[in-house]
């Protein structure tokens, strides 16, 4: 009986491993995307001949599929089993990956981006919730902690090594190269046995008033500085998003399965847990595709330069995130989830006060770390 249950232990061991290497590989895949275009813009630029909207574009249309289907992709994972939807999603990020790196036109890569996203929110649900099938409670937060560091190494080191890729080969390399994580990622997944579901049916009309809802204002606030708050390209599509996502509230509240249960809002820790992660993230996300955009065409920073601009953030995540996330289960995350907005906050205004010259030891480096 002690070889059964020492071999059975070893099994547990190993198929826990597998869970949180794929888990980390898959929405490393998907947050890296989001960061290591950002240094490549410029460079597209030059070779597809476009603007700075459709530089915005070539960002915001991933972004936008991905964050409006995050919902679908968690449900799906729910209804269908989490290593089913895992698969099909980094399956097809990986093809969408291979498309971008070949595009011929700007409005080709956009499109493909906006699918890309797609398959990223297949993807993003199904890890985290993997982990948090898979592994028992008491084992969830140094998991979750380790999932957290690696997920923002891969985010914060995109660009620096697609600086690197673009300085040295072609900014298309920064798509064709995550076929390799993808497919190591499929072959974890095939190691998995079982594959969880929860019965239920999928919220398809909840999906559509949730996916069109979060689009429309998102859409206009991206065209508004071209075409002004007055422009119907504008208008429309911000009261028309409104309205949908109003409708998709509604359609929860009654919902006999519903996709998102708004009870959970009524939940104090869960509203303002999310809230805060949307202002920081939003706040961080915004500085960093800026600050490589404004190193390169403003400061005159290599692509390398501009991408290594951002490594202290990789080194003090990576060495911090694991020991918070045990801190956290120790003394209860609201000291963290309070005061790390503050720090991050302080070092955006470090930032603020980077000049045309954008010397990186006096200017840049102080806010990074912080």
């Amino acid at each position: 009986m002690s070889s059964v249950t020492a071999a059975a232990a070893v099994s547990d061991a190993r198929t826990k491993r597998i869970v949180l290497v794929a888990s980390i590989l898959g929405s490393g895949i998907v947050f890296l995307d989001g960061t290591i275009v950002n240094v490549a813009l410029p460079a597209m630029r030059k070779d597809l001949h476009g603007g700075l909207a459709q530089q915005q574009w070539v960002v915001e249309a991933y972004l936008l599929t991905l964050s409006s289907l995050l919902l679908i992709g968690g449900s799906l994972g729910d209804l269908l089993g989490l290593r089913r939807i895992f698969s099909i999603g980094l399956t097809g990020f990986g093809v969408c990956s291979l498309l971008c790196a070949v595009a011929p036109t700007n409005n080709f890569l956009i499109g493909a981006r906006a699918v890309q996203g797609v398959f990223g929110a297949l993807l993003v649900p199904s890890t985290l919730a993997l982990i948090m099938q898979r592994f028992p409670e008491d084992e969830r937060a140094p998991a979750i902690g380790s999932w957290t560091a690696w997920t923002a190494i891969a985010t914060v080191i995109g660009p620096l090594g697609g600086g690197a890729l673009v300085q040295l080969a072609s900014w298309r390399f920064i798509f064709a190269v995550n076929v390799v994580p993808v497919a190591i990622t499929l072959w974890l997944l095939t190691r998995l046995e079982g594959d969880e579901r929860t019965p239920g049916h999928v919220d398809i009309p909840g999906a559509v008033l949730c996916t069109a809802g979060l689009a429309g204002p998102v859409f206009a606030l991206i065209e508004q500085p071209t075409y002004g708050w007055t422009s119907p390209r504008v208008l429309v599509p911000l009261i028309g998003g409104l309205i949908l996502f109003a409708a998709f509230l509604e359609w929860e509240r009654h919902s006999p399965e519903p996709m998102m249960p708004l009870y959970l809002f009524r939940r104090r820790n869960f509203s303002i847990g999310n809230l805060t992660t949307l202002a920081l993230y939003a706040g961080l996300g915004v500085a960093t595709f800026f600050l490589v955009l404004f190193l390169q065409q403003v400061a005159g920073y290599t692509p390398i330069q501009a991408g290594l601009s951002l490594l202290p953030i990789t080194v003090v995540t990576f060495l911090l995130s694991r020991r918070f996330a045990a801190l956290a289960d120790r003394v209860g995350p609201h000291y963290f989830m309070g005061g790390g907005p503050i720090v991050a906050g302080v070092g955006l205004l470090l930032l603020a006060r980077t000049n045309a010259s954008a010397d990186y030891v006096s200017q840049i480096l102080p806010g990074v770390l912080v």
